[in-house]
């Protein structure tokens, strides 16, 4: 709820377009025309449903856990994305008037490493309070969701777009969250 209010749905809107492109398109060039277009479509519409109907039950289920758990997933997953910027290239050339311009260029390490610092901070945070290292496991199935993600978008389209970014966040959110629920049950 406040999330999709505090960013427009903007990772929200990534995933659906990222569902629909690869469930239309056959081909990197349909694939990415698919992805540009405004409209969402079925495949949008269903894979936004199932990953906010995941949310939605993963979160009822955690009880008091909500707020710990949205403080750990939020800045993680979005690392998770951002970490792209540093291992992967940018599917198509970002035209100097584009809003793609900023993720379209490398991320430098320098700004990886300052990143991943404040992503990881709260599940550090976490895991002293608690007192269960364990809970730093969760990074081993999100760096597999990373390097999954990576190899499928560039085989299919060379790289990444900001569309996968979204897609790749709100993958990582859910991850997150099922994979820390089940650590406190």
């Amino acid at each position: 709820g406040v999330g999709i209010l505090l960013t427009g749905a903007f990772h929200e809107d990534g995933l659906a377009d990222v569902c629909d492109g690869f469930g239309g398109g056959w081909t990197a060039e349909r694939i990415l025309t698919i992805m540009k277009d405004s409209r969402v479509g079925t495949y949008g519409v269903v894979g936004l449903a199932l990953v906010l109907a995941t949310k939605v039950a993963v979160l009822q289920s955690a009880g008091g856990t909500v707020p710990v758990l949205l403080l750990v997933a939020h800045p993680l997953s979005r690392l998770v994305a951002l970490s792209f910027l540093h291992t992967h290239a940018y599917a198509r050339p970002a035209a100097p008037d584009s809003k793609a311009q900023s993720v379209a260029k490398p991320l430098p390490l320098r700004e990886l490493l300052l990143a991943a610092t404040w992503g990881l901070l709260p599940l550090l945070a976490l895991a002293a309070w608690q007192r269960q290292p364990g809970y730093l496991l969760v990074l081993l199935p999100l760096a597999g969701l990373q390097i999954g993600l990576g190899r499928w978008f560039r085989r299919w389209l060379g790289g990444y777009t900001g569309d996968c970014l979204g897609a790749a966040q709100q993958l990582a959110e859910v991850l997150i969250y099922l994979l820390l629920t089940a650590r406190f049950a």
